[in-house]
C-alpha cells in the first residue's frame, strides 16, 4: 500500500523556487533543499526527481505565475503605449528596490546554466519568446491605433524592450544599479514617442 504525503507538493515545489531563486542553482546543495523544504532528501527524490530536475520545475512554476500577469497587463482594451511604459517602469523599480538582489529567475537561469544546459536553455527561450510575443502583439496594436510613430516595427520595438527588460534585472543586481536601470529605462521608452 503507497503511503501518503506528509507534505505539500505545491508549498514544497514554491518553496525549491524561492530557495533556487535567491542563491541559484549551483550554490544551492541538496542539504540546503532538504533545510529550507522541511522534507527528507528522499521525499524530495520520490516526488520531484534530482536537484536539475527540481529546478526545472521551479523555473517552469515561476514562468506560469509570471507570464499570465504579463498578458494581463498588456491585454487590456484601450491605449496599449501606458501599458507598455507601466511595464517596463515596473521592471526598472523592481530591479533597482530588489533588496535580496535576486533579479530574475528566468535571467539568472540564462546567466547561470543555459550556456551549457540544453534542457534549462529551452525553458528560458520559452519564457523569453513568450515575453516577446505579448510585447509585439502590444506594440501591432499600439501600431494599429496610431500610437507608434511611423516607421517603427513593433517586433523590432518588443525586441529591444525585452532585451532591456532583462538587463534591467542584471544591472539592478549591482550597487549602483537603481540609477542605471531607471536612466536606461526612461531613454527606451522615449523610442516609443
Amino acid at each position: 500500500m503507497a503511503r501518503t504525503k506528509e507534505f505539500d507538493p505545491d508549498a514544497a515545489l514554491q518553496s525549491a523556487l524561492e530557495l533556487f531563486w535567491q542563491r541559484g542553482y549551483e550554490a544551492t546543495s541538496m542539504a540546503d533543499l532538504v533545510d529550507g523544504l522541511g522534507i527528507a532528501r528522499a521525499s524530495i527524490y520520490a516526488t520531484f526527481g534530482n536537484k536539475h530536475e527540481l529546478y526545472l520545475r521551479a523555473l517552469e512554476r515561476y514562468a506560469e505565475q509570471s507570464n499570465p500577469v504579463l498578458l494581463a497587463e498588456l491585454s487590456q482594451p484601450g491605449p496599449v503605449l501606458p501599458a507598455v511604459r507601466a511595464l517596463v517602469r515596473r521592471y526598472a523599480r523592481e530591479a533597482a528596490e530588489d533588496g535580496l538582489k535576486r533579479g530574475c529567475f528566468i535571467t539568472n537561469t540564462a546567466v547561470e546554466l543555459a550556456p551549457h544546459d540544453r534542457d534549462s536553455a529551452r525553458r528560458v527561450e520559452a519564457s523569453l519568446g513568450h515575453l516577446e510575443a505579448v510585447l509585439t502583439a502590444a506594440l501591432v496594436r499600439a501600431e494599429a491605433q496610431g500610437e507608434l510613430p511611423d516607421g517603427r516595427d513593433p517586433r523590432a520595438l518588443a525586441r529591444m524592450l525585452l532585451v532591456l527588460m532583462q538587463g534591467l534585472r542584471v544591472i539592478g543586481k549591482t550597487d549602483e544599479g537603481a540609477v542605471r536601470v531607471r536612466d536606461a529605462a526612461e531613454q527606451a521608452l522615449a523610442l516609443l514617442d
